[in-house]
């Protein structure tokens, strides 16, 4: 079960209730890279919950930026936000988690899960010639708690680990499938489960890659089973030549 520091008491929570859906709540204050990993900590939120079969509904609060901050979304590869002033009457029984940037605010009731700010040193927007996926994993790199440094050589990093793993996918595509293995699933899901340790998934898909005694066709699926999470587009390249 998924659970979720509350920035209010420092205490993990459950994402989950007891029972009804869990709403998640984007609170960025503004369009800049901060503002898009609030985004994309709750894309996050909401995959987790999605692969753990609960139901959730995602809204993005706020007047200021909207437009903007719904582009870079969609450029980022995170799922659409309702509008948040379409919330009305809070849906019974549901747990309500407000994800902010750690000097947002957010109302009174919920759980509040602070985002680290991002020191941009590159254009808020990726260029057209860049593929978004590296911007998301240079987001990810760092856990959510933890400033991130989001510049050339960042960027630059996440695209070569993403061309190396894009690149082993489309070749254990090419072998016969296996299962993923009950202890890596496991691994994977102990992992986004606690607290959205997302290093700790990275890490986990590099040991899968180097490990010797898994077949390719599981290696296949664990990365393309991870990738329900962390929304890379690993499977990209299938097929190709290159």
């Amino acid at each position: 079960m998924l659970r979720i520091t509350d920035a209010r008491t420092g205490v993990p929570v459950d994402a989950v209730p007891a029972r009804g859906p869990t709403r998640v709540e984007a609170h960025p204050s503004r369009f800049d890279a901060t503002g898009l990993r609030v985004l994309l900590v709750a894309d996050l939120l909401v995959r987790a919950l999605d692969l753990g079969g609960v139901p959730v509904w995602a809204v993005l609060t706020g007047d200021r930026d909207q437009e903007d901050l719904r582009a870079g979304a969609t450029a980022l590869g995170i799922r659409p936000f309702e509008d948040g002033h379409a919330l009305g009457v809070a849906l019974q029984g549901a747990r309500v988690i407000q994800v902010t940037a750690e000097d947002g605010t957010t109302a009174a009731d919920g759980v509040r899960v602070a985002v680290a700010p991002v020191d941009a040193a590159v254009p808020v927007e990726p260029a057209a010639d860049t593929d978004p996926a590296a911007w998301r994993l240079a987001l990810l790199a760092r856990g959510r708690t933890e400033p991130v440094r989001l510049d050339a050589a960042a960027l630059d990093e996440a695209r070569r680990t993403l061309a190396r793993w894009r690149r082993a996918v489309a070749g254990w595509a090419s072998r016969p499938s296996r299962p993923v293995p009950d202890e890596v699933r496991g691994r994977l899901r102990d992992a986004w489960e606690d607290d959205l340790d997302v290093p700790a998934v990275v890490r986990a898909l590099e040991e899968v890659a180097a490990h010797p005694d898994l077949a390719d066709g599981a290696r296949f699926e664990t990365y393309a089973y991870a990738d329900r999470l962390l929304g890379l587009d690993l499977t990209r390249d299938l097929g190709s030549t290159a």
